[in-house]
This record gives C-alpha cells, sequence and structure tokens, in this order.
C-alpha cells in the first residue's frame, strides 16, 4: 500500500449530487437555499445594527450567530458547488485541511454561541435585575471571543491529526465536504485513539452544552409558569421556543453523527444528517428568529419606511 498523504496532494470529494436529472435539481435547490442563507443571515446583522431598538444582549448575541451562520454555510458549499459545476471533484491536501479547521471552528463556536443565548434568555427572565452585571457588554464579549478560541483550539487539534495520519486507501471521501471522520475512513492506522478524542470533544462542546441549556430552561420555564403578566409570559414563550427550536435543529443531527458508532450509520445517512446542520439550520436561524418574534418584524418597518423617506 502507498502512503497517500506522502504521494498524493488532493483527495477527492464525492460529493451530495448524482451526475443525472436528478443532481441538477438538486444543486438548484441546494443554491437557491444558500442564497436564502446569504440573505437571511446579512439582513440579521445589518437590520441589528441599523435599528437601536435591537441594541440589546440578545440581540447582540444573535447578530454574531448570523455572522458564524454566514461563514459556516459559505465553507461548505461554494466548493461543492464548484465540484459540481466544473466537474472537478479534487480539493488539495492543503485545502481540504483549511476547509476542515473552518468548518470545525465555527461548529464549536455556534454551539458555545447557543449555549451563551440560553444563559442571556435564564438570567433575563429568572434574575431581570441582575442583567446590567451577569450579562454587561464585557461578559457578552468575553463569552463570543471564548468560543471562538475555544473552536479554533478544538479544531486546530483535530485538524492537525488528520493531516499527519497516512493514508494508504482509495482517495476518494465519500462526503461533499472535509469532515475529519470522513477521512479517516482512507487511513491506514488504526484510529480508535483519535475516534476516543472525538467521543471526548463531542461530549464537551456539544453534550455538555446541550445539557446545560436543557437545564436553563427548566428553570425558565418554572418561572415562566410562575409570571403573572400575561404578556410578559406570551412574549418570553415566543423567544424561548424560537431558541430551543433552533437548537434541536442544530445539536441533534450533530450529536448522532459523531457519538453514534460508525457501524450503525450508513454513508448516506451521514450525508441527509450533514446537509441538516451545514445547510439546511444556517438558512433557517434568521427565519426563525424574525418571524416568530415582533421586536424583529417591527424593526424591519421602522428600518424600511426610514429608507423609502430617505429617498423620497
Amino acid at each position: 500500500m502507498e502512503n497517500y498523504n506522502q504521494t498524493s496532494t488532493y483527495f477527492i470529494l464525492m460529493g451530495l449530487f448524482p451526475t443525472s436529472r436528478i443532481g441538477l435539481i438538486l444543486f438548484i435547490l441546494i443554491a437557491l437555499i444558500f442564497l436564502m442563507a446569504l440573505f437571511g443571515n446579512l439582513s440579521m446583522i445589518i437590520l441589528i445594527c441599523l435599528d437601536t431598538h435591537l441594541h440589546t444582549p440578545m440581540y447582540f448575541l444573535l447578530s454574531r450567530l448570523s455572522f458564524i451562520d454566514l461563514n459556516y454555510i459559505s465553507t461548505i458549499v461554494p466548493k461543492m458547488a464548484s465540484n459540481f459545476l466544473f466537474e472537478n471533484k479534487s480539493i488539495s491536501f492543503i485545502g481540504c485541511g483549511i476547509q476542515s479547521f473552518f468548518f470545525l471552528t465555527l461548529a464549536v463556536a455556534e454551539a458555545l454561541l447557543l449555549t451563551s443565548m440560553a444563559y442571556d434568555h435564564y438570567v433575563v427572565i429568572c434574575f431581570p435585575l441582575h442583567c446590567p452585571i451577569r450579562i454587561s457588554r464585557r461578559v457578552r464579549v468575553l463569552m463570543i471571543t471564548g468560543s471562538w478560541i475555544i473552536g479554533s483550539i478544538n479544531s486546530c487539534a483535530h485538524t492537525t491529526y488528520a493531516l499527519h495520519i497516512p493514508y494508504c486507501r482509495s482517495r476518494a471521501i465519500n462526503y461533499f465536504f472535509c469532515d475529519v471522520p470522513a477521512m479517516l475512513t482512507l487511513a491506514c492506522m488504526d484510529t480508535w485513539v483519535y475516534e476516543y478524542t472525538m467521543f471526548v470533544s463531542t461530549s464537551l462542546f456539544l453534550v455538555l452544552p446541550f445539557v446545560i441549556i436543557a437545564c436553563s430552561y427548566g428553570r425558565v420555564l418554572l418561572a415562566l409558569y410562575r409570571m403573572r403578566s400575561a404578556e410578559g409570559r406570551k412574549k418570553a414563550y415566543s423567544t424561548c421556543s424560537a431558541h430551543l427550536t433552533v437548537v434541536t435543529f442544530y445539536y441533534a443531527p450533530f450529536v448522532y453523527t459523531y457519538l453514534c458508532p460508525r457501524s450503525l450509520r450508513s454513508p448516506a445517512e451521514d450525508k441527509a444528517l450533514a446537509v441538516f446542520y451545514t445547510i439546511l439550520t444556517p438558512t433557517l436561524n434568521p427565519i426563525i428568529y424574525s418571524l416568530r418574534n415582533k421586536e424583529v418584524m417591527g424593526a424591519l418597518r421602522r428600518v424600511t419606511q426610514r429608507i423609502c423617506s430617505k429617498k423620497i
């Protein structure tokens, strides 16, 4: 067997679309979803910047979530589309490492940011008088910076390992982007040590945050049950249900993919779940947070009226 990463400088990404009319239809659908994600997340960022009513801790974190989603989907879809359009499925060894690094960094950063948003909701509803201290601007900046730093360190460790193991099987990765577990199926060495570290990493950065979010919302629901104001309860339910929907869509397929043993999953299942958390979730997030949020819709009307009045 040849040592792949010493004799070759590229991988082959098998992709998501079959080479048929169905593949073309799926490509057009994914392209439209990608454009929706770009428009939705960019609009959310611009809207939060322009409208002073949205200059609150929750929307500050939400704008950072949109920024992560914008980069997240842009890490995957453009290369996938290029491979399909130009029928060139190759990706350089270094390019694969770079894509994997940014994907893992953004994935962990988003998971930790969703936890920060749950903490924000918990403080606002359960300890409203403590908000200026517990979620001050300094605290928010530390949460965002911490999520990026932790995501980068975790990603650097996984990507470095993947780039330094010997590959000696087919160069073809049966996936549509460079994900380390998919790359390791081509390795010609026992990767049980890495699989164990992946289990630990997934537990720390996906399962533990999800447990924290679930516990915080347990306290939130109890506080809402005791709330006397019907209007306040309705507003809080709307905000929390939107966030819980986003958390479920993001965490569930991710945890299943990374914790379920490879022998119990098929490549088709992995691809379908990966589409969910890499393409659909970044598209759904701005829709969920805008359509179910009166403050966002009100801000949109105010900004639109302001722009129209200036033109007149």
